[in-house]
């Protein structure tokens, strides 16, 4: 078998990176920056943080901000009109997900015209040029956005979540500096953080998974089992928010290279239909689906347990796996996660059109146990 791994060309880390933003942008001869952020982040300062260093190295940007939590095809659209408009040779992407994949969008299309319908580009599209560079600043620690090669996004007609697969799209250029994570609300920190978690598991168990990838998501796991609690109760220090911005990017690393599971399937249609965030889709699932493939993925998760604190001299490896279940619920619980989709307002009715799209996602055929449209039926109901 031939595995492949991509990366970014160049990242940063650490306090205040950001700075670094004027040396990248000269140094790679760009003129103008079409900047991809949502409301919440202009409202609030967070991108105001990033917009100071353009304009004090007097970098010229245009600042595109209707970027929906779930951005959409209308989303990706407009941003690339406005991104022809401002005549921008670049992109900024400041935010979460939904700013980053909202913005490997645009990028594809403005380079790739004959993808100008959206729609066009879920799967693996057949995109002939990289995407308009993206220097991408993540400010939540969940999605890896900024070193994967996917995006999501609804296709509103549809309702439904379009998983976009694309070498091309990756951001030239990752800064990940924890300071723009600093006013991230707690819900939102352990959500994005569970979001990261799953990234991990799923990365470590689906079926492509290798050498390379596992020695990743091993290290993510144990990074995020340790700072996710501390970025939550505690989100001004900085050693749990560096540790978050760290470990969520060490997962995408590896994800991005060996795909997920039907985690990620059934929750792409929680948001897609009832408009439930994605890290806390991914997150109220996750203890069920981990029970659901331990028969399949019982070394490795006696390796969770390991990176996790729970493994004990003398333990059987299904004692193992079950101990490692068991803290990323507790986890889970000790971060506030949601429990039951009742709390999400699903309904047992609802279940069925989930259940329709989730055997279809793209995710869901790297699921390492083989999962039928009745066992992701059973799978939702168990939490409902």
């Amino acid at each position: 078998m031939i595995n492949r791994f991509i990366l970014n060309e160049v990242s940063y880390f650490g306090p205040g990176a950001r700075k670094e933003l004027p040396t990248v942008v000269k140094s790679r001869g760009f003129k103008k920056a079409l900047v991809v952020t949502d409301k919440g982040l202009m409202k609030f300062g967070v991108a105001k943080m990033v917009l100071d260093v353009l304009d004090e190295a007097n970098i010229p940007y245009e600042v595109y901000d209707d970027v929906k939590p779930n951005p959409t095809v209308t989303n990706v659209t407009n941003g690339v009109e406005a991104c022809k408009k401002a005549e921008a040779d670049f992109i900024v992407a400041i935010g979460g997900g939904s700013s980053m994949d909202t913005a490997k969008g645009i990028g594809i299309v403005c380079t790739n015209p004959e993808f100008a319908d959206v729609v066009s580009l879920e799967g693996v599209a057949d995109t002939k040029n990289k995407c308009l560079p993206i220097i991408a600043l993540p400010t939540t620690a969940g999605t890896a956005a900024e070193t994967t090669i996917n995006y999501v996004i609804i296709d509103e007609k549809r309702q439904q979540k379009m998983v976009c697969v694309d070498p091309n799209d990756i951001p030239a250029v990752a800064i990940i500096d924890a300071e723009l994570m600093y006013s991230l609300p707690k819900g939102l920190t352990a959500a994005t953080g569970m979001d990261a978690m799953t990234h991990a598991i799923e990365g470590l168990i689906t079926k492509a998974a290798w050498e390379m990838s596992d020695m990743f998501e091993i290290k993510a796991i144990e990074m995020i089992h340790k700072y996710l609690p501390v970025a939550v109760n505690d989100p001004t220090n900085p050693e749990g928010r560096n540790g978050m911005a760290v470990a969520q990017y060490i997962a995408g690393m590896a994800f991005s290279n060996v795909g997920l599971g039907v985690d990620h399937g059934m929750a792409h249609p929680m948001s897609a239909l009832h408009d439930v965030p994605h890290g806390v889709a991914c997150a109220i699932l996750l203890p069920t689906v981990m029970r659901f493939n331990m028969p399949v993925s019982i070394k490795k998760y006696v390796e969770i347990a390991k990176a996790v604190g729970v493994y004990e001299a003398g333990m059987t490896d299904e004692q193992a796996a079950e101990a490692a279940c068991n803290e990323i619920e507790n986890l889970s619980k000790l971060v506030g996660i949601p429990q039951h989709l009742t709390e999400l307002g699903i309904k047992e009715e609802d279940i069925p059109a989930l259940a329709e799209q989730a055997i279809t996602d793209v995710c869901t055929p790297g699921n390492p146990r083989p999962v039928t449209k009745e066992d992701i039926l059973n799978l939702y109901k168990t939490i409902l």
